[in-house]
Parts: structure tokens; sequence; C-alpha cells
């Protein structure tokens, strides 16, 4: 029988609570969707929607962080750093990238386009981070990759080149960020992303004056825009702890969840959207799930490093 020390212990225990975490940020995330199937004149008023729900991003972590550590919060935008600006940044687009996909193109097509987060984080840390991809992490991507490319299929026709070019951007900004969150340990991860909501709302507000459209847009609009931002700033914080603990090609996987909820929550009637799935969808969906089961199993026993 093997007698694991406390340190071994505390790393089993840290590396479940990400998987945790980043399933919960996959399952959070994945209301987006809906949300934004209810607004109103989407192809109008994407810039305005972007305003408001960037502010309501930094204004829920400005929120968390000043009932985590004080008034003195203000102080870690001092030791953001490049990793930081170059995370929130790339956030900001993946935010501006997403909201020009769903309006652009099928809801599946864009989530499909998101879907290639893992092997785009996957990549950039092998790259960047010199940081290795186990052997079931690589598999379970593919599979994946295959189950989103199913879930898209019948969509792909009647999107559009540019929904599917926004869904492949926002995947790589957000890659980028997710990646930015293992480079500098001392990055404050959660400033990182208010500058995320802050540049998101200040390039939003620069796009509507040069586009000369009015400030305004309608109530309901409004009130969405801030409901998707508190869905995106809880699943980041959910995102930001776990990423910690897994390595980053796995945490993406697993918040792929977001993927399947959201094309399940378009179809269901109680949200009123009714974008009914077929059945090759249906089967891409189980390819997924399947996907993150392999990988929970598979990764198990790797999780906890041998006794000495």
């Amino acid at each position: 029988m093997i007698d694991l020390s406390a340190s071994q212990q505390d790393y089993s225990n840290k590396y479940y609570l990400g998987f945790v975490l980043a399933l919960a940020a996959g399952l959070i995330w994945s209301f987006g969707a809906p949300t934004i199937r209810h607004m109103i004149d989407a192809d109008i008023y994407q810039w305005h929607y972007l305003f408001y729900r960037g502010i309501t991003v930094a204004t829920i972590l400005v929120i968390f962080l000043l009932h985590k550590e004080g008034i003195d919060f203000y102080k870690n935008f001092r030791r953001v750093g490049s990793s930081g600006v170059i995370g929130g940044v790339s956030l900001a687009f993946a935010f501006i990238f997403f909201i020009f996909g769903m309006t652009f193109t099928s809801a599946a097509t864009t989530l499909f386009m998101i879907g290639t987060q893992p092997l785009f984080a996957g990549l950039l840390a092998y790259i960047f981070l010199k940081e290795k991809v186990r052997s079931a992490t690589i598999i379970a991507c593919l599979i994946s990759f295959f189950g989103i490319f199913l879930m898209a299929y019948n969509d792909w026709q009647a999107g559009t080149l540019l929904g599917w070019l926004f869904g492949l951007l926002c995947s790589i900004g957000f890659s980028i960020f997710a990646v930015s969150l293992r480079w500098r340990p001392d990055t404050p991860k959660f400033t990182t992303i208010i500058i995320a909501g802050i540049t998101c709302s200040l390039f939003s507000i620069l796009m509507i004056l040069i586009s000369g459209d009015e400030y305004s847009m309608p109530i309901r609009n409004i009130l969405l825009s801030m409901l998707h931002g508190t869905f995106v700033a809880t699943g980041l914080i959910c995102l930001s702890i776990g990423a910690k603990y897994l390595p980053t090609a796995e945490f993406m996987l697993l918040s792929l969840l977001e993927v399947v909820a959201g094309v399940l929550w378009c179809w269901l009637p109680i949200f009123g959207i009714n974008e009914i799935p077929s059945a090759i969808t249906l089967y891409g969906g189980g390819a997924i799930i399947f996907s993150i089961a392999y990988h929970a199993i598979g990764t198990r026993q790797q999780s906890i490093p041998p006794t000495l």
C-alpha cells in the first residue's frame, strides 16, 4: 500500500481543485451563447454590448479584489508586467471576436472554432513555456476536436467565412491569455482580467465614435450584456485559479463543456431560442463528453507524483 506524503496529498488535492474549477468555468460560460441570442438587433449593437459587458467584467473583478485584498489591491497594477498586458489585451480581443462570431454565423460554428483552444494553448505552451503535453491530453484533444467538428458540420454552409474567422481569432486570443497565466507565476491574474474588461470597453467606445453610431441601445440589451459580463467574470475567476494547478492544455480541454452545454441551451425550448441541433451535432457532443471523461481518467494517476 502506497503511503502518500503530506506534500503529495496536497499536490493531488490542488490538481482536483483545478479540475473542478475548469469544469465550472466551462459550464458558466455556456450561458453566453443563449444570452447573445436574445439581443435585439444583435448585428447593430455589437460595440454597445461589448462596452457594457467589459465594464461589468471589470467592476466585478474590482469588487472581488477589494474583498480579497482590501483597498491596496490597486498596487497590483504596478506588478502586471508584460505577461499581464499581453494576457489582458489578448483576452479583450477574444471578447470582441466572440460577439462578432456569434452575430455573423451560427452558435455551433462559433463554438466549434472556440473549441480549438486546447490545441492552440498546448502548442503555445510547448513553444514558449517548454511545457510537456501528456499523451492522454493529446488523445483527448483529438477526440474533442473531431466531436466539435461534427457539431458544426451541418451549420458550416449556413455560416460565413468572416464569422468562422472571428471564431478562430477568439480561440487564439483566449489561448494566449491562458498561456500568459502560467508565464510568470507572480503575475496578478485578476488584475489582468480587469485590464481586459477596461481595454474592451475603451476600444468599443472608440469604434462607436468612429462609426458615428448613437451611444444608446435598448435597455434589454444593456441588461443582457451585464448578465453576460457576470458569466464571463465568474468563469474567468474559476479559470484563473484553476490555471495554477493544471497544465494549460488540460484546463482548456476541460472548459470545453462550454461547447456542449452552449449548444444545448440554444436548443432547449425553455430559453426560447430553438436552434435545434441535428443528430450529427448530438454525436459530436457525445464525443466531447467522452474526451473529457477519458482525460480525467487518463491523467488521474499522472497527477500524483511518485512516492520517493
